[in-house]
């Protein structure tokens, strides 16, 4: 199904976290399907890492807001992780079964930071046209402005209003159902403010799939349709479509409050 001859192919990197078996055993065979997959990139994060996210976020929140992010955390790892998990599991069977396997020649680094020397070096070694970071680390310019055409994040949420990595949630949790979807971007030195290429997004069940299962659905339900778009931009015919960032805002981790009033919400209007 890949649209371009061998020899035009873009060459790509894909950057994804230790245990995202989404990315890792899913989509990087979507990636390979229609480019040159000629790198994966895969991020085992140090303790130190994930506390300063926890630090950044009590920041931003506060001492009670924070007890509203904990309280969703463990809601969601006793009521929604182990059904998330099973989906996760048959979704990359589906994935598996529409793309073939990658080769196992494939060079693939393991390093804690994507702004680390070691992947520094492994990108220019590779010589990509395009990186996929699908990952939570902000890529620093040294190491985005690598690939020759760029390199793009599948962001959860629709720019320019929701910005930052819950998108989707937070979508849901404004009753903002219109902007429940993923935005293709472009990464520069704001935190999701670069190029726009697409927005994409399905008929999903606010009542019933969780909000890692949309976010993860607005990628995989339109994968034809962003090989398209991420080939365009290889070719330099695709426009930016970023109508400005009137109506942006960045937003923090999800809180069980707004959870619980969207899924109140959504479940009285399916009845």
């Amino acid at each position: 199904m890949s649209a371009l001859a061998p020899n035009h192919k873009p060459r790509t990197i894909l950057v994804c976290h230790e245990g995202a078996v989404l990315n890792r055993q899913g989509l990087s065979r979507w990636l390979a399907d229609w480019s040159d997959l000629v790198g994966i990139i895969v991020l085992r994060e140090k303790s130190p890492r994930k506390k300063r996210r926890i630090k950044r976020e009590f920041r931003r929140v506060g001492a009670w807001r924070m007890l509203d992010v904990l309280a969703f955390r463990l809601y969601y790892r006793v009521f929604m992780a182990a059904s998330d998990q099973a989906w996760e599991k048959r979704e990359v069977q589906r994935l598996e079964s529409r793309y073939a396997a990658i080769p196992s020649s494939t060079p693939t680094l393991t390093c804690a930071s994507i702004n680390s020397k070691s992947a520094e070096e492994f990108i220019r070694a590779q010589a990509p046209d395009m990186m996929i970071a699908r990952c939570k680390q902000l890529v620093r310019k040294r190491i985005y402005s690598l690939p020759t055409s760029g390199t793009f994040v599948f962001h959860p949420g629709i720019c320019p209003r929701y910005r930052n990595a819950h998108g989707c949630f937070w979508a849901l949790a404004e009753n903002d159902d219109a902007r429940v979807g993923m935005t293709l971007l472009q990464v520069d030195d704001g935190i999701d403010t670069g190029p726009t290429y697409g927005y994409f997004s399905y008929d999903f069940d606010a009542a019933v799939e969780s909000h890692q299962v949309i976010q993860h659905r607005v990628v995989l339900e339109n994968l034809p349709d962003l090989a398209k778009v991420m080939i365009s931009v290889f070719q330099g015919t695709a426009q930016d479509l970023m109508p400005g960032n009137e109506d942006s805002a960045t937003w923090g981790q999800p809180w069980l409050s707004k959870f619980l009033k969207w899924r109140r919400r959504a479940r009285k209007a399916a009845r």
